[in-house]
């Protein structure tokens, strides 16, 4: 176990926490990529399938999800 040192500035905010702000991406489409959206910055393209029983796609790497609308 590592001890923290006095003074040390500690984020309080969690990815996890971050990501279930970020509202639920609806598309037309049945199969989304994602590539984080940074650029260079971002990850490699993922391809997510949304015909699943979940309804809702979530990206392995950055966690954004993709909900299909139904028209």
């Amino acid at each position: 176990m590592t001890a923290i040192a006095s003074g040390c500035q500690v984020n309080e905010n969690f990815a996890i926490e971050l990501v279930a702000e970020e509202p639920v991406t609806e598309v037309s489409d049945r199969v989304v990529s994602c590539d984080g959206g940074g650029g260079a910055l971002g990850h490699p393209k993922v391809y997510i399938n949304l015909d699943k029983e979940t309804k809702v796609g979530t990206c392995g790497y950055c966690g954004l999800r993709f909900k299909q609308i139904h028209h």
